[in-house]
C-alpha cells in the first residue's frame, strides 16, 4: 500500500489539480498533494487525524447522495479503468462558503487475493467561479437535490394534478387551466387547491421549483 502511495506522490505536485488518496480500510485521507493542503490550509497529519470526519468537514453533505452510489458502483465494477467524475462543493476555509470542483476518482489499489478495493485516487480541479458553466452546474445540482428531497410529495400528485401544476408554473389562471384541459373552472380550482396542499406550496415560486425539478416545464 505504501508503495502505491509513494508512486503517486513522487509526481503529484507536478499535476495541475489536487491529488487525494483515500484509504478505504480505515476511512481516512492517506495522502494529499501540497496544492490541496495549501488550499485547505492544513497538514496531512491533521487530515489523517480527522478520519471519516474529513468528508463532513470539507464537503457539502448534499453531494453525498449523488456521489456515494456512483463510487460504490465503481468499486464493485470489474473494469480496472472505471472512473467516476462529479462536480462537488469543497469548503476551502472553515468560515467560508463552498467552492465548486470537478473531481475524477478511480480505484488505485486492490487486495491481490480478495479483489477488495484498498485505495482510491482522486484528481480535483477548482472551477472558475466566474465561468458561466459554474452557475449552470450549481443550478442543475440544486434542482437535483430538490428532486430527491421532494420526490415523496410530488409522487402524491395524480396525472391530472401534474398537468395543472405545469400550467400553474407557466402562470395560467384557473379559467385558463379550465379551457386548456376542457374542465370546469370549479374543477380547476379544486385541482389547484389540491396541488398546493399536497406539495405544501404557498407561492408561485415554489410551484415553479417543483415543475422545473420534475421536468414539467
Amino acid at each position: 500500500m505504501a508503495a502505491a502511495v509513494a508512486e503517486i506522490a513522487v509526481s503529484a505536485d507536478l499535476h495541475p489539480g489536487v491529488i487525494i488518496i483515500a484509504n478505504l480500510l480505515v476511512d481516512r485521507v492517506e495522502y494529499m498533494s501540497e496544492r490541496g493542503l495549501r488550499e485547505l490550509r492544513t497538514t496531512l497529519p491533521a487530515l489523517q487525524a480527522l478520519g471519516p470526519g474529513y468528508w463532513e468537514k470539507y464537503f457539502n453533505p448534499a453531494d453525498s447522495a449523488d456521489l456515494l452510489p456512483k463510487v460504490y458502483a465503481m468499486i464493485q465494477s470489474s473494469d480496472p479503468w472505471a472512473v467516476v467524475s462529479i462536480f462537488q462543493q469543497v469548503r476551502i476555509a472553515p468560515d467560508g462558503g463552498y467552492v465548486w470542483h470537478l473531481s475524477a476518482t478511480r480505484v488505485l489499489l486492490r487486495d491481490e487475493d480478495t479483489g477488495q478495493p484498498l485505495l482510491l485516487v482522486t484528481t480535483s480541479l477548482p472551477v472558475d467561479p466566474l465561468h458561466h458553466v459554474t452557475h449552470k452546474v450549481s443550478r442543475l445540482l440544486e434542482e437535483n437535490n430538490f428532486l430527491r428531497q421532494h420526490a415523496p410529495r410530488f409522487g402524491q400528485l395524480t396525472r391530472r394534478e401534474r398537468e395543472v401544476l405545469r400550467l400553474l408554473a407557466l402562470g395560467h389562471s384557473a379559467p385558463e387551466i379550465a379551457a386548456e384541459l376542457f374542465i370546469s373552472v370549479q374543477t380547476a380550482e379544486t385541482h389547484r387547491r389540491n396541488v398546493r396542499q399536497k406539495l405544501g406550496a404557498t407561492s408561485a415560486f415554489e410551484l415553479s421549483e417543483y415543475a422545473r425539478a420534475f421536468d414539467l416545464i
